[in-house]
């Protein structure tokens, strides 16, 4: 008999852990969202029961899985706020704005609980959110009565729970053969459901390195009637007294379960087996290393492309007409496969919009503001990577919009405007790009104030140019704040620098919008993915430069007479308005192109339009997008590095770090 490799078993419950944070994540959000709406009938005459129902299996999961990875904390925490809701599901204790604050409270410290445990941080002590919890159970008379008095709801029905229940263990072992006659973990618990109550399940490595799954059931059946399954590889037994008591804790298995079949007590390992089969968690490592795997092939295909050019000349047409069909005909698959690899990346940006719901909730109440939130956009699709990467920075965001820019009831009363606030968070996709804006209603940003204590604190001189730009850049200022005083919003001189760097490193952009007395708006622009991109291909004194598509708006042909000096500056007409013009040769020192026609790539709209001239446009190519981490060779405008194939490397505009340059 073979013995178990210590390290699979690691990767296994590693593993295990990974889609233990992946299920908490989704219930957590669902339990979100349905708190907000119990918060909401609190003024109706009747809590809708299905939401109840909702909030309880979500609570009900969380406890069984916590207790599958030994979190006891968040089992506990799950555990009680599931049998407060049950309470309220029986009708033994009203619905009150003190039970919703203290379900939330819980809710909030049980995201605390899985974040250390996933960050390897200690764990918060939860003892005065069980307190809280234990009291509100305790105003029921259920409390009172003894476990074997418990009553229990079946099918819209109450019935006592019969004294003779006994627990039974079961072990099923999965195999091939079982699976292809109908015979796995789902059918096993749909027919233990049949007989009783499912106390525990778990996963379990057997000594020759099968997985098992165990279940610990309470019912009134006998042996005889398992004796009848013709389940393959299921044993059981009844658990003795004492085993039952210490392994098996009655205060956390006598809690009623639902008799709608779910995956309440499934671990995480068996719920991602038991849910939809066309729905597969995969690891977004893994995704990175297939997104890194394409971008060698388009590489590769550059190279492919190139040879073929200098092949023309010396091979029969015929043949290299049918080479170059192939070719074409590898970049269309190709493209359709990065296509498809960026669609299994990508995720609703509603999963953060929804998270900000919770955080506006609890800065309105302790700032004693009125903020009303409204979410649009919330279907658009962004990278996952980009998700996670977004979190904190949108979070900064949404505390300055309510510690700075939303006023007090009063003033706004003062102002004509309504007493609550309006702060809205919307997405949408231009091209290859996501556009994310935070906006508010408030009393707008002090630019004046701002101004003046850049220059008392030397960031700016008295008599430079205070634009939106460099407004937007003094308040990203490393330890700039216009807070006198920090609180727990805001103030303490950090959050805008950290929203600047989180966005420049995405390789996106923030702007900035306000108006005295009526709001401020950030912007942020952001590629809907990283590694590969569609870019055009233009040379300047000689060398190629590569710029997003994304980002021009037009690409214009310029004859050298209609360029027109104005105080330095070079403009053109464009559309019944001017154009400024850049050089990208004078501005990185190439070399100008003194005669004939050039072209202009126009980035930006309205006030912001700008052209970058270039002596030619050479082509439209797929990149992939290399960056570059030494800071000795990093160049303001220059955002990464690319190769067409000809092992020749072509830089990647930065169309924010070449406006930047151009004006400074």
């Amino acid at each position: 008999m073979s013995q178990i490799d210590p390290e699979n078993h690691r990767d296994f419950f590693a593993q295990f852990l990974d889609d233990y944070y992946a299920e908490s994540d989704e219930h957590l959000t669902l339990v979100r969202r349905g708190l907000l709406l119990l918060e909401n009938q609190l003024n109706e005459p009747g809590v809708p029961r299905t939401l109840l129902d909702e909030l309880f299996r979500s609570f009900h999961t969380l406890k069984g899985i916590s207790g599958m990875v030994g979190l006891v904390e968040a089992e506990q925490l799950s555990h009680h706020m599931e049998s407060y809701l049950r309470l309220l599901q029986l009708g033994e204790v009203p619905l009150s704005s003190e039970g919703v604050e203290v379900l939330i409270a819980g809710t909030t410290m049980l995201e605390k609980v899985i974040a250390a445990r996933r960050n390897d941080e200690s764990i918060p002590r939860i003892n005065e959110v069980l307190t809280r919890l234990e009291a509100f159970e305790t105003a029921s008379p259920l409390v009172e009565r003894s476990v074997d008095d418990q009553v229990v709801q079946t099918a819209g029905t109450v019935e006592a729970k019969d004294d003779q229940s006994r627990q039974w263990r079961f072990v099923f072992t999965p195999s091939v053969a079982l699976s292809e006659e109908g015979t796995n973990v789902n059918k096993v618990r749909s027919r233990l459901l049949e007989v009783g109550e499912i106390l525990r399940s778990t996963p379990m490595v057997e000594k020759q390195g099968e997985i098992s799954f165990e279940f610990v059931v309470a019912t009134t059946a006998g042996a005889s009637i398992f004796d009848t399954w013709a389940l393959g590889n299921l044993s059981y037994a009844p658990l003795a007294e004492e085993v039952r008591t210490s392994e098996y804790p009655t205060a956390l298995a006598a809690t009623p379960e639902t008799t709608e079949p779910s995956k309440a007590s499934l671990p995480a390992s068996a719920t991602a087996m038991l849910a939809s089969a066309g729905v597969v968690r995969v690891d977004l490592e893994r995704l990175d290393d297939l997104m890194r795997m394409i971008g060698d092939l388009v590489s590769s295909r550059s190279r492919l492309e190139e040879n073929l050019k200098n092949a023309r000349l010396r091979m029969p047409t015929d043949d290299w007409r049918r080479l170059q069909e192939t070719s074409s005909a590898m970049a269309r698959q190709l493209h359709n496969l990065r296509e498809g690899v960026i669609r299994v990346r990508l995720v609703q940006i509603g999963e953060i919009f929804e998270r900000m719901r919770f955080v506006v909730r609890d800065l309105a109440r302790e700032s004693s503001k009125q903020v009303r939130l409204e979410i649009s956009g919330e279907e658009t699709e962004i990278d996952k990577f980009l998700v996670e990467r977004m979190m904190d920075p949108l979070l900064h965001l949404v505390r300055n919009a309510v510690s700075h820019g939303v006023e007090t009831p009063d003033e706004r009363r003062a102002q004509n405007k309504p007493p609550a606030g309006l702060l809205s968070l919307s997405a949408r996709t231009s091209g290859e790009s996501i556009l994310i804006e935070i906006a508010d209603d408030g009393r707008g940003i002090d630019v004046d104030r701002v101004k003046g204590d850049a220059v008392a604190k030397g960031l700016i001189a008295a008599h430079a140019l205070f634009d939106s730009e460099a407004l937007l850049e003094i308040l990203c200022a490393p330890g700039f704040s216009t807070r006198l005083k920090a609180d727990r919003e805001s103030g303490r001189g950090v959050g805008m620098d950290v929203v600047a760097k989180a966005v420049t490193e995405l390789g996106g952009r923030l702007s900035l919008s306000t108006t005295p007395n009526q709001g401020t708006s950030f912007l942020i622009e952001l590629p809907l993915t990283l590694a590969i991109a569609e870019a055009l291909i233009a040379t300047v004194g000689g060398q190629r430069f590569a710029i997003p598509q994304s980002a021009v708006r037009e690409v214009i042909e310029v004859q050298p007479a209609t360029v027109k000096v104005l105080e330095n500056n070079e403009i053109i007409s464009y559309r019944d308005s001017v154009l400024p013009l850049v050089r990208l040769a004078r501005l990185f020192d190439l070399g100008e192109k003194r005669d004939g026609p050039f072209h202009v790539f126009v980035i930006g709209s309205g006030q912001n339009a700008l052209g970058i001239a270039v002596d030619r446009i050479v082509g439209q190519r797929e990149i992939v997008v290399r960056g570059i981490g030494d800071p000795l060779v990093q160049v303001p405008g220059i955002a990464g590095a690319t190769e067409l194939g000809d092992e020749q490397v072509v830089l990647i505009l930065d169309v924010g770090g070449v406006r930047r340059l151009a004006e400074a």
